[in-house]
Order: C-alpha cells, then sequence, then structure tokens
C-alpha cells in the first residue's frame, strides 16, 4: 500500500502550540521558568507521549501506527490501494482524516477526538464501516472472504452491520443549469434556503459547478477537473 502522510499547521507558531499542549497534559505548569528555552522542553516533553517532534511534524511512531491501521483495509482489496494520511490539531483536539483510493474510487473518513492514536483507530473504523455496508456494490474490487478475515460483526454497530439494499431514488427533479458566477450562485442558493446549488461557471467556460453550504458557516466550491 503506497501511503501519503501531510501535516496541517496551526494557526500559532509550533513553539506556542507546543506549550500549549504540555501545559494542558500538565507537564509545563504556568509560569514555569525552566533554565532551558521553554519551547525545547515543551517539544522534548511533547515527543515522549508520540504526538508531534519541533516544527508540528507527526513522530515516527504515529505515522508507523496509522501506516499499520490502514494496511489492514488494503488487504480487503484486489489490488493495491493508495492511502492519503493527515494529521491536525486545534484547541487540543487532535484529528485524522484518512483517504483510501482503490482503482478509482475514494473513501474516506475524518475523525476528531483527544488522542491522535484514537482518530486514527476511528477514521479506520469508519471506512470498514463503509466497505461492509456496501460490500455487495464492492464486490469486484473486494478479495473473497475478505470480511470474514478482516472485520469481525461484533465490532460494529447493529445500524451498520446489515448491507444497504438498492439505492432507493425518491425524487427525480429536472431544471435549468443557468450560467452564472459563483457570487450570484451563493446568493441563489441563500435565497432559496438550499445547502447547496448547481450552476454553470461563467468563470470557468460554462463548467458544471456546485456549491454548497459548510458546517462551519462558509461555502464550499464544487468543479468539474476534466479537461
Amino acid at each position: 500500500m503506497k501511503f501519503t502522510f501531510n501535516d496541517k499547521k496551526m494557526a500559532s507558531s509550533p513553539r506556542t502550540y507546543a506549550e500549549k499542549k504540555c501545559e494542558v497534559l500538565g507537564i509545563l505548569p504556568d509560569n514555569n521558568a525552566p533554565a532551558d528555552p521553554p519551547r525545547t522542553i515543551a517539544e522534548k516533553k511533547c515527543d515522549v507521549f508520540g504526538v508531534y517532534e519541533a516544527d508540528n511534524v507527526a513522530t515516527d511512531a504515529l505515522r508507523a501506527y496509522a501506516e499499520k491501521k490502514v494496511s489492514k483495509i488494503d488487504r480487503l482489496f484486489r489490488t493495491e490501494s493508495e492511502a492519503n494520511v493527515t494529521f491536525s490539531t486545534e484547541r487540543g483536539r487532535f484529528t485524522a482524516e484518512i483517504t483510501i483510493k482503490n482503482n478509482g474510487t475514494f473513501f474516506r473518513a475524518h475523525e476528531t477526538t483527544s488522542d491522535m492514536y484514537a482518530s486514527v483507530d476511528s477514521a479506520v473504523a469508519t471506512i470498514e464501516r463503509q466497505i461492509r455496508k456496501n460490500k455487495t456494490r464492492l464486490a469486484k474490487k473486494l478479495r473473497d472472504g475478505a470480511f470474514e478475515r478482516e472485520v469481525q460483526p461484533d465490532f460494529l454497530p447493529a445500524d451498520d452491520a446489515a448491507e444497504d439494499g438498492a439505492f432507493e431514488i425518491v425524487r427525480r427533479k429536472r431544471f435549468p443549469i443557468k450560467p452564472m458566477s459563483v457570487e450570484e450562485a451563493i446568493l441563489q442558493m441563500d435565497l432559496l434556503e438550499h445547502t447547496f446549488f448547481v450552476f454553470r461557471d461563467v468563470a470557468a467556460d460554462g463548467a458544471v459547478s456546485v456549491v454548497y453550504r459548510r458546517k462551519d458557516g462558509g461555502y464550499g466550491l464544487i468543479s468539474d477537473a476534466t479537461e
């Protein structure tokens, strides 16, 4: 399995984050004045926990742990997969985002906990549930008997244990996709009180695009990347 790792930088400097993290862990008390620079001591202390080294880079131990866990998913498929793992932290919360690509199909999970190792575990478990839930549709990609070997039924919540049936389309809607700017599309979406809006982006030669409202209150844009 091919791995790519990314470390998202925090808004604050590595020194500030390291100090705050160690204070949360109760290692470096407030107003402590050690002989060494606070950053050096904070980084050394935090490194003991196997989370981040200097400059906010995930430790080798964390990367090795993620590789071991994510590789379990690769063994479910007939062909080799590619995995991208992104680590990020914010206000003492640790996020692991895992994206797996197998023969043109993408699987993604994004989990946040108070411990990066636990976040990795949760993200891997989420992807396993996604695959199990759609194992019939993914049959051509999966090894024979993959789940009998890799995923234990009692590991999954009751709601996820049963596989979905056929995708049921309960409503179809046809409408003209009009050319407009991104700003106009967002305005139209807000006026309609929708969570997304499909349009032809005039700035991208009329390519079909989608604007959508994000959970954080901002907006997102999905564009066709086909050349």
